[in-house]
């Protein structure tokens, strides 16, 4: 009678799990997204948590590469890649847009030197000048006329308009700003209004 030999029961083995390569292709795309929206003007705002969050994913996914559990190392790399350069816009961004606020400030604080000046033929002119919100007026008998200020704010040279009476004549209007003239107009006739703005 033979004797039948017993084996070991055979484990039953697992299935190997597909590798899961989600997180290093969403920080890719995220950073892509991110890098293009990060030069934008205004709209570049949301580049921040797009690249921000691309830069985690990726480096996430390039770590689940090294412990073999995603197969997508060139796709990690090149998320890491792009949400490092659109976080690198987004910073010359932020330093670009702080200078020009301040060049803007500065501008706007500065005090400049204007004169205003009128000339022409024209007797009894009504005159208006000075700063835009806050204008002055003087009645000039006889021409020229000229007057100086000191004005700060965005249109430093303010406003200058000359009007004739019903004799008429002719009115030059000039405004000069620190040294350079930066508007200038002449009108004829009855009532003849000559405007200027000096920016």
């Amino acid at each position: 009678m033979s004797q039948q030999t017993s084996y070991p029961p055979v484990p039953p083995q697992t299935p190997q799990q597909p590798p899961r390569n989600g997180l290093g292709t969403a920080g890719f795309v995220l950073g892509l997204v991110g890098l293009v929206f990060s030069p934008i003007p205004f709209i570049g705002v949301v580049a921040w948590p797009l690249v921000i969050l691309g830069l985690i994913f990726s480096a996430v996914g390039l770590a689940r590469v090294n412990k073999g559990r995603a197969t997508n190392k060139g796709l990690s790399i090149t998320g890491i890649a792009v949400s490092v350069l659109g976080l690198a816009v987004c910073i010359v961004w932020v330093f670009v847009f702080n200078s020009a606020v301040n060049e803007i400030q500065e501008e706007v604080n500065r005090v400049a030197k204007v004169d205003y000046e009128v000339t022409g033929d024209a007797a009894n002119v009504e005159i208006l000048y000075g700063e835009v919100l806050d204008p002055k007026t003087e009645t000039a008998p006889t021409l020229p006329w000229t007057k100086q200020a000191e004005n700060k704010g965005v249109y430093k040279g303010g406003t200058l308009t000359a009007t004739a009476d019903e004799n008429g004549g002719t009115v030059t209007c000039k405004i000069t700003v620190d040294g350079a003239v930066v508007s200038t107009n002449t009108a004829t006739g009855p009532f003849a209004t000559a405007s200027c703005i000096g920016t």
